[in-house]
């Protein structure tokens, strides 16, 4: 096969560059790919940053409240927090007020590494927002979230 077979350049994509969820997932595959070059050595993953946000701004909160949160289903909370307990950036304490849940809150560790990761996802977002003209990334913020609120609601 010529190397020029190999390029996507010379590919009819069709209907997909037209697809809105087409160019989300692209999209979020770039961003993601740019996060783990900036946070890799962290070991820090976007879901696992998500889960660090909500905990920081959230403390005491169940595993199943910030789950929901995320969108995350039950194993996939238990696998997340476990990592970040094995790496003492999140702790499990007996919930004040359910004895079968655990609530979460970043240790002494996990604050200061808190502040260095969020630096750190600060950078790559401003590196990519310069792409974006003044007033744009509220815009596609808000867009964003339109199509995610109908997406939990049925509405698409």
């Amino acid at each position: 096969m010529a190397t020029s077979d190999l390029s996507s350049d010379s590919l009819d994509f069709g209907i997909l560059h037209d697809l809105i969820g087409y160019r989300l997932r692209r999209t979020q595959l770039v961003f993601f790919n740019r996060f783990a070059e900036a946070c890799t050595d962290l070991g820090i993953s976007p879901g696992l940053f998500g889960v660090l946000v909500l905990v920081s701004r959230n403390p005491g909160r169940t595993q199943t409240a910030i789950a929901q949160a995320l969108g995350n289903d039950r194993s996939a909370m238990v696998a997340a927090v476990d990592k970040l307990e094995k790496m003492d950036l999140v702790e499990r304490r007996p919930s004040l007020n359910d004895r079968r849940s655990y609530a979460l809150y970043l240790t002494e560790h996990g604050e200061t590494f808190y502040q260095t990761i969020e630096n750190r996802v600060r950078e790559h977002e401003q590196g990519l927002e310069s792409l974006l003209e003044p007033g744009e990334k509220d815009l596609l913020i808000d867009m964003l979230a339109r199509l995610c609120q109908a997406g939990r609601n049925g509405g698409v």
